[in-house]
């Protein structure tokens, strides 16, 4: 039996996203109805965030990877305290509203990426937990903890359903991601059908082939059991953890089960019907209770707290080890120390040259060894691309001394979460998508490489850093169309045509 408060909260969720969607005539109301008692309780009891500085450092990362339910997101935001005011939300879907169709980072307080091409969010959220995981390797002491919060995301099935998930469930796993937690909406439709049709296989078994603690919720509406396989998702703290939660899409309205209540309104007639069957007032719309925005309100002053024990944490740390917080306040600002260039070297002209990879490996690591901030690697190919940060270690979950000396550290400084060489795999696509998360995290300058014909495999993550204004370097090299004889596979003729031709 749901708590009579946690009831009204949750439905005041659906009801503010189904109000949205039908006064603009667009959007998804399906997920809101079916999720919103999973993302009440990730939010009213684990999200640790505070409304009145929504960039605090050390709050927990939310990630809405199923970004078609944007307007789920929006009542959470409103509701919590954000500075997204009831006018806003019914401006969704407007043009220049702060609620557009699907999340935009720095465009809404609280969104933390842009999501929306699905399983992007996804692989958002791996680099914003690889991100934290570093920064608590490099700063935290036993004596101070300045680096410790969360990621947690909302999946759904079109996102496990793209190749750029399954390579980033794959990495997530292998790293050891412990603070990474999905809510998987297994609601079993997509846009044009039931996912029947198209994917059948074991989801939760692929997972724990890939080293994640995975959990069922067997009934999307049992908060208890939510907020119990939640608090084990915490409770792990090797594995990144899955938490599948079985759920109605649209649930309570006469499209519940149906594609027709993934991507279109429902009709004023089912509105009606709808909060009809869940015992919701049909008027006024976008009705909030008073109690349950009060109580929404609670989680945000226990972050302002939060906030507040962080910053007293800071100073003892500041106090303690003036340099170490110094450089860990320049790296979230991005700012760069004093002779950061000084050790560029200069090339001679040479009759035959140096490989340009050759010489732009020098220079990263000339550039590496004075800005801590600078983190990256290659899709299995750092020999080839030159791009190896020599002597800082690789981001691997074996602490230093644990590996055999054949295998530990490939470029030198050993296997650790505060490695900054990191390993992709032929994960080009993923790649792209978790330098973008570490990006969004703040404290991190992520760095990309592979040769150039396999850009268009990145093209997705870049576009999304253009528009999200992330600060991530993308390093291509083998970009002569007269590669040699790896043949045309290689040759990257049109992907000169295209990004230097086409100005991209």
């Amino acid at each position: 039996m749901t708590d009579p408060i946690d009831q009204c909260c949750i439905d005041t969720l659906r009801f503010l996203a189904v109000d949205m969607v039908q006064k603009a005539d667009s959007g998804h109301p399906g997920l809101p109805l079916g999720a919103a008692p999973m993302a009440y309780v990730l939010w009213q009891r684990f999200l640790k965030f505070n409304p009145m500085n929504p960039d605090w450092f050390d709050r927990d990362r939310f990630v809405l990877s199923a970004g078609h339910g944007s307007a789920l997101l929006y009542a959470l935001l409103h509701m919590t305290g954000y500075e997204l005011t009831l006018d806003d939300i019914k401006q969704f879907r407007q043009w220049g509203s702060k609620t557009p169709g699907h999340p935009e980072r720095k465009h809404t307080p609280g969104v933390e990426v842009t999501t929306g091409p699905l399983g992007q969010g996804f692989a958002n959220a791996v680099g914003l937990a690889i991100a934290e995981a570093q920064l608590a390797a490099r700063y935290n002491t036993p004596d101070h903890t300045i680096v410790d919060h969360r990621t947690w995301a909302l999946v759904s099935d079109g996102d496990l359903m793209e190749g750029v998930c399954a390579e980033a469930v794959s990495l997530a796993g292998h790293l050891q991601l412990g603070k990474l937690n999905c809510l998987y909406d297994d609601n079993a439709v997509t846009l044009a059908a039931g996912t029947d049709i198209s994917f059948t296989e074991d989801r939760g078994a692929r997972f724990v082939a890939c080293g994640w603690h995975v959990q069922h919720v067997d009934d999307g509406n049992d908060v208890a059991a939510i907020d119990a396989a939640l608090q084990a998702a915490r409770d792990e703290t090797v594995r990144p953890s899955l938490v599948i939660v079985h759920t109605h899409i649209g649930f309570g309205s006469p499209e519940q089960g149906s594609y027709k209540a993934h991507g279109s309104p429902l009709g004023e007639e089912d509105v009606r019907t709808t909060k009809h069957n869940l015992g919701w007032p049909v008027e006024p719309t976008f009705r909030v209770p008073d109690e349950a925005r009060e109580h929404m309100r609670k989680p945000g002053e226990n972050g302002a707290a939060a906030e507040q024990d962080w910053e007293q944490r800071f100073k003892a740390c500041a106090q303690a080890d003036q340099a170490r917080a110094a450089e860990f306040q320049r790296s979230l600002h991005g700012g760069l120390p004093d002779g950061w260039d000084a050790d560029i070297p200069v090339f001679p002209t040479d009759a035959k040259g140096m490989a340009t990879r050759a010489a732009s490996g020098k220079v990263i690591n000339a550039i590496a060894s004075k800005l801590p901030q600078l983190t990256g690697g290659s899709a299995d190919l750092d020999p080839s691309t030159k791009t190896a940060l020599k002597g800082l270690g690789d981001f691997n979950p074996v602490p230093d001394g644990d590996a055999d000396d054949d295998m530990q550290g490939s470029v030198g400084g050993g296997w650790s979460h505060a490695g900054r060489n990191l390993h992709f795999g032929v994960r080009e696509h993923a790649m792209g998508s978790i330098a973008n998360g570490l990006a969004a995290h703040g404290g991190c300058l992520p760095f990309t490489a592979t040769f150039l014909v396999f850009a268009d495999y990145m093209r997705p993550p870049m576009r999304l850093a253009a528009l999200s204004k992330l600060h991530v370097i993308h390093v291509f090299t083998h970009d002569s169309i007269a590669v040699g004889e790896d043949g045309p596979t290689h040759e990257p003729v049109e992907q000169i045509a295209s990004r230097i031709g086409g100005r991209m």
